[in-house]
């Protein structure tokens, strides 16, 4: 099972439009959090899920595919599955500024995180079997964002 999931304060329509556009390719069934009520073809997508409801849906699915929230790379990590994020965009008028993107850029050189900006991308991704699991060993990545922030909270 594939697990979609765009936190819940927002709702992210580009990324379920793009797993909506590739359902069919794949041999798997397609669950989300959407957090919205919105509903498109192919797959079952829900408002929100309880956090036990959550936390099974995360452990159960080969793949997650999530908006570019530190919470979900967390979650990741601490379950060991494969992460493509999909940041939202401040041009697209999908966030209030571009924090996403920014989030993306540092997190994308962590073991088993993705970084996709298009349906193409993301199909080419999810029909990969053997994606490598995040983990929360010591990398380049995971030392350069641990400074970023580092850096980022001493500075504000």
């Amino acid at each position: 099972m594939i697990f979609a999931t765009v936190g819940t304060q927002l709702p992210f329509p580009r990324l379920f439009e793009a797993l909506s556009s590739i359902a069919r390719q794949l041999d798997e069934p397609i669950l989300g959090q959407t957090a919205e009520d919105q509903t498109w073809p192919d797959l079952e997508t829900h408002r929100f899920l309880s956090p036990e409801k959550f936390g099974d849906c995360f452990q159960s699915a080969r793949v997650i595919v999530a908006h570019a929230g530190i919470g979900t790379v967390l979650s990741a990590q601490r379950w060991q599955k494969p992460l493509i994020i999909m940041p939202r965009r401040f041009d697209l008028g999908e966030h209030r500024n571009d924090h996403q993107q920014a989030t993306a850029k540092q997190v994308g050189s962590l073991t088993g995180v993705y970084v996709v900006s298009n349906a193409e991308e993301l199909g080419t991704l999810l029909k990969v079997q053997d994606l490598t699991p995040a983990s929360s060993q010591s990398s380049k990545g995971k030392s350069d964002l641990v400074d970023y922030l580092r850096n980022f909270i001493s500075a504000a």
